[in-house]
């Protein structure tokens, strides 16, 4: 049978080079539209993931009887010839090539002559984009898994350390109670716990093989997509050839993933550049997170955390531009799609550079124990005189008013609250006794938070017993 080829000119890039598009185009595109168009800058990153999609393509077009088992093997031969080129970098991109599967399908021909030609026979770009970026995301949001424990781990670990450092908790950044320093670490594994759950439930339905369904209407050929689904390790296959074609749910949550994420990062640079400042010199971050100033020799900055909570505002805007992209499209598949690429790639190399620096921040932290416990003021215990009436008996409201009164007595005699003597708070409440003296130890107060969750020792020591077996078993 004679190969069919594009006239000259009839559909070429204004290189010249035959689109595989382009049978029913007289004109070739305009040089700035070529460049408009392309995505081979940004999307050939995936030219792993489009081989194992092509692979596993070939073989199922072989159970379709649409290619014989010979042309099925010199296919899945030629496609490991070129993933063996891009892998030692010799592969080479040239002008015609519009996207990662128009090179590699360009260089497959080249290597195995018109057998290549076939490998496309009831296939979209359409499904097999959507396919590729299943497959990429897949493998990285694994890898990203795996920074997550870790960082997990570094943040239990210091907890474990420092079970017994006290400083100030704020709120409206205001001291407000006393905590452990190890409550603070232990906060913001949660934080990162979650997170990690919610991307195994974003990995789950990223898992799902929309191969198969062609441009939009779905395959001609009986294509076997279960089998798709099991050679390239999905979970099972889109239910809908409509929706496996303009589905982007899944770019859409991992950008939310990442958003949200990198806030809780964001947060928590945010107290460790508060902090390391010489006022609170509560820690000390390592040099090998920290920098210097180009004129003034003295100062240390803390811009490993500036750059985590900047950044995170740079993974806000790639959700929000693309959810814009998104939101007025028509089914099913539209080039605006094209637009998921470089907010996804950008995001998961960004997220990643951020856990990565996170933990390493959290690993080499010095804590200044002596720094934190003189912070500690006796105002932040007037929580614990309410407590006190409380178990005398008295309401919590009316406890809450006698012990803003006792807090304004000591304001307007110009001590701290536990300067006061008894005959002062006796003068507040009747309800008070000697032992009113005896709350004012920092210690004492934070062992009395000890139901689950709480800063107390026992919890503290569950919390981190918690984490340990979470980790064991995730």
């Amino acid at each position: 049978m004679a190969t069919v080829t594009a006239a000259a000119g009839s559909g070429d890039g204004a290189d010249g080079g035959p689109k595989l598009w382009g049978g029913r185009f007289k004109k070739p595109l305009d040089p700035e539209m070529e460049k408009f168009n392309a995505s081979i800058g940004y999307d050939k990153v995936m030219w792993s993931a489009d081989i194992d999609g092509s692979i596993a393509y070939a073989k199922a077009l072989a159970k379709t009887t649409i290619i014989s088992e010979a042309e099925r093997d010199k296919l899945c031969e030629g496609l490991e010839m070129v993933r063996k080129e891009w892998s030692v970098g010799q592969f080479q991109i040239v002008p015609s090539d519009e996207d990662i599967h128009t090179a590699n399908e360009r260089r497959l021909t080249e290597l195995v002559g018109d057998v290549g030609r076939k490998l496309h026979t009831g296939r979209s770009r359409n499904d097999q984009v959507a396919t590729d970026t299943r497959l990429w995301l897949r493998d990285r949001i694994s890898n990203i898994s795996g920074l997550l424990k870790e960082t997990i781990s570094a943040f239990n670990e210091q907890a474990k350390s420092n079970q017994t450092v006290m400083l100030p908790g704020f709120t409206h950044l205001q001291r407000a109670q006393p905590i452990r320093w190890a409550q603070w670490l232990l906060c913001y594994a949660s934080m990162l716990k979650r997170d990690f759950d919610r991307l195994q439930e974003v990995y789950n339905r990223t898992n799902v093989c929309p191969l198969g369904s062609g441009a939009l209407a779905g395959h001609p050929f009986d294509i076997d997509r279960d089998f798709l689904a099991m050679e390239l390790k999905f979970d099972g296959i889109t239910l809908n050839s409509l929706d496996g074609t303009s589905d982007r749910d899944f770019v859409s949550e991992f950008l939310f993933w990442s958003s949200l994420t990198s806030t809780h990062l964001s947060r928590m640079a945010e107290d460790l550049i508060i902090y390391s400042t010489k006022e609170f010199s509560f820690v000390t971050l390592a040099d090998e997170y920290s920098t210097g100033s180009s004129l003034m020799p003295q100062k240390k900055n803390a811009d490993s955390c500036e750059l985590i909570r900047g950044r995170a505002g740079r993974l806000t805007g790639h959700l929000t531009g693309w959810l814009c992209t998104l939101k007025g499209l028509p089914l099913t598949y539209n080039k605006d799609l094209q637009e998921d690429k470089e907010p996804l790639f950008d995001s998961v190399e960004t997220i990643t550079s951020l856990i990565k620096i996170s933990c390493g921040v959290i690993k080499t932290l010095t804590v200044n124990p002596d720094k934190m416990k003189a912070a500690l003021s006796s105002e932040m215990l007037a929580t614990d005189i309410a407590y006190y009436l409380v178990r005398k008996g008295v309401p919590f409201r009316d406890a809450h008013h006698v012990s803003g009164e006792c807090v304004q007595l000591a304001e307007s005699k110009n001590t701290d609250l536990d300067k006061l003597t008894l005959e002062d708070f006796m003068v507040v409440s009747a309800k008070f006794e000697s032992d009113i003296l005896d709350i004012f130890d920092y210690e004492k107060s934070m062992e009395q938070y000890n139901a689950k969750g709480g800063t107390g020792s026992k919890s503290i020591s569950w919390q981190i017993d918690v984490f340990e077996q979470w980790l064991k078993t995730n």
